[in-house]
């Protein structure tokens, strides 16, 4: 069992940044596959972007929304993996959530097993 616990959202202007953090405990998920999604209300969780292990290497793949401006990363030795966001846009609120699974990466949602409780990202215009 994989609890997950997200962090670091707030309040930000167009064009400014925020760290999210997904910290873990239960087990260590070194080699789990870790995605983030975002909610705004009335529509359907959103893949963001995902981290996952292969072949001793970790890759990573991100919705074209926010190529080039998000950024995800893990450290192991902290059992957190984290979802920078730069040059955000008002279109960028939501409630971002992290999520793991066993296995290869997936965009899918419904793919994932564990989830965090989720955190507020609001950009302001």
């Amino acid at each position: 069992q994989v609890q997950l616990v997200e962090s670091g959202g707030g309040l930000v202007q167009t064009g400014g940044s925020l760290r999210l953090s997904c910290a873990a405990s239960g087990r260590t998920f070194s080699t789990y596959t870790v995605g983030w999604f975002r909610q705004v209300p009335g529509k359907e969780r959103e893949f963001v972007s995902a981290m996952w292990w292969r072949g001793g290497s970790y890759y990573a793949d991100y919705a074209d929304s926010v190529k080039g401006r998000f950024a995800i990363s893990r450290d192991n030795a902290k059992n957190t993996v984290y979802l920078q966001m730069n040059s955000l846009k008002p279109e960028d609120t939501a409630v971002y959530y992290c999520a793991a699974r066993v296995g290869p990466s997936s965009r899918m949602s419904n793919e994932y097993d564990y989830w965090g409780q989720g955190t507020q990202v609001t950009v302001s215009s």
